[in-house]
């Protein structure tokens, strides 16, 4: 088949969550597909060159769109008289738009596969059948968001949220599939029909992502988009509130938070028992060298591919029932779960203390991701949906 996908940000490199899942799925859906692949691409810093090169052995045709800063205020101004969210707002420009439609015409595509709600304006009068990937349920998302924000950001967000949620509800009528990263995530679409929608989970790279033995210099470790607003939260959570519970019994242990764009927030954390690294060339640098891997998130859905990664190299990895919600590992068993900053603090003093426990959690977790989360039998169920074939 020939598959025309149309992403919000360029899949490379791979520091945010959508563009890891694109990523993925695109290098996949190639194996059996022809892939014409059509970019938005809101920041001008990014090395286009290098990210062609990288997505260059997956597609026949690769198209990048660039959306300049000075239309964006318009746009999200229009969004707003429109009753649209304004990050559809965002990430619209209507030479863009004409791009998509000329580049739909001159290449026919069999199929069309968007991700995320905020490209569906691109395409909703495309009569072609399409499929669109909520990945994770945005307005859930900026609901959790709003209490944790600024008294003066809670009366845009809350517009956001009622927003997004009459918009995901709307664009399951636009397109004739959806899927979506877990079930959780599906039962929050707020559509009557939201069970129809297929969960095509994330994998994990498992050849890239293998157990290392490396020096540990750290104790704990958590990575992620350190500008991303649940990634910060985290990371303050963990630094103001569960370390200084561990720092009563372990008063040696230490954090590194690792990550790209770490927001200023995080930046302060820095002391001599939290290192704060920035991006880092290879990610896997930063699990092989920690005991333990933890993801304490408060707010924000989906799954977690941190969570993934760091299973997959043989870390015992500790989490909050928010995040384990979507990734479904047994606890005590497969990971170590706490709902508040005692009981996560008290997880990490057991890995810690408990060399039996620290070597059953890192077994079960690695043997967890490598039979459930897999990205070729994730990205299949995709293949069979654009097929029109139906799937369990």
């Amino acid at each position: 088949m020939r598959i025309f996908i149309l992403l919000s940000r360029i899949p490379y490199p791979l520091e945010k969550g959508d563009k890891l899942r694109a990523f993925h799925q695109l290098r996949e859906l190639s194996k059996k597909n022809e892939i014409i692949l059509c970019a938005l691409n809101p920041n001008p810093k990014l090395d286009k060159q290098k990210a062609f090169r990288a997505l260059q052995p997956y597609c026949r045709s690769i198209n990048f769109l660039d959306l300049p800063w000075y239309g964006r205020g318009w746009n999200m101004l229009l969004s707003f008289f429109m009753g649209l969210p304004f990050q559809c707002g965002y990430f619209y420009n209507n030479k863009a738009a004409s791009k998509v439609k000329k580049l739909i015409k001159e290449y026919n595509p069999d199929h069309i596969y968007c991700q995320l709600v905020r490209t569906a304006e691109y395409l909703k009068d495309i009569n072609i059948p399409k499929t669109i990937d909520y990945q994770d349920v945005f307005s859930y998302g900026m609901k959790r968001r709003i209490n944790k924000s600024p008294f003066y950001a809670r009366p845009f967000m809350k517009m956001e949220y009622k927003r997004l949620l009459a918009y995901e509800e709307k664009v399951f009528d636009i397109f004739d599939n959806t899927t979506i990263i877990s079930f959780p995530d599906q039962k929050l679409i707020p559509h009557p029909k939201r069970d129809k929608i297929h969960v095509i989970p994330n994998g994990v790279d498992h050849d890239f992502f293998s157990p290392r033995t490396a020096k540990k210099k750290y104790d704990l470790l958590f990575t992620g988009n350190m500008a991303y607003p649940p990634n910060v939260d985290a990371a303050e959570f963990l630094s103001n509130e569960i370390m200084p519970l561990v720092w009563k019994s372990k008063p040696d242990a230490k954090l590194m938070l690792a990550g790209a764009s770490p927001d200023k927030r995080v930046l302060a954390l820095k002391s001599e028992s939290i290192a704060v690294s920035g991006w880092m060339d290879d990610i896997r640098d930063a699990y092989a060298s920690a005991r333990i891997f933890i993801a304490p998130m408060r707010i924000g859905t989906g799954l977690q591919n941190k969570l993934l990664e760091a299973m997959s190299m043989k870390i015992p990895s500790i989490t909050t029932p928010l995040a384990n919600d979507a990734l479904q590992a047994a606890d005590r068993q497969e990971i170590l779960i706490g709902k508040n900053a005692n009981e996560l603090a008290e997880n990490i003093v057991d890995l810690l203390n408990d060399e039996g426990l620290h070597q059953k959690i890192s077994e079960n977790g690695y043997v967890f991701v490598k039979k459930n989360y897999s990205w070729e039998e994730a990205t299949e169920k995709l293949n069979q949906i654009f097929s029109g074939k139906s799937i369990d």
